[in-house]
């Protein structure tokens, strides 16, 4: 009993304490780093850097699907023309009409 009222009595406190060391949210400053610019430009040299590089990154996820998808093409050529040469196959052995 003894123990739950020293238990009650110290979670308060606990509490209050916790609140002490929140921290708020701080904003950017004009001239920050990462920071808008105030005439509405490209920013500072950070900011086109990493555009630069997020462009780059943007880039080469493009080229990469792109060849995905001439592979696939190829694939898919080369597919439909082993079936072509299947079909030739086949109607020669019928009969009637040569070709």
């Amino acid at each position: 009993m003894l123990r739950t009222s020293f238990t009650k009595l110290a979670r308060p406190s606990l509490l209050t304490s916790a609140r002490a060391f929140t921290t708020t949210t701080r904003a950017m400053a004009a001239g920050d780093t990462g920071a808008p610019p105030k005439t509405g430009g490209q920013g500072d040299a950070f900011q086109r850097r990493e555009q630069a590089l997020e462009d780059w990154a943007i880039k080469q996820r493009e080229k990469e699907k792109l060849l995905e998808l001439k592979k696939k093409l190829a694939e898919q050529q080369a597919h439909l023309q082993k079936l072509s040469e299947h079909i030739d196959e086949i109607t020669k052995d019928q009969g009637g009409e040569h070709n």
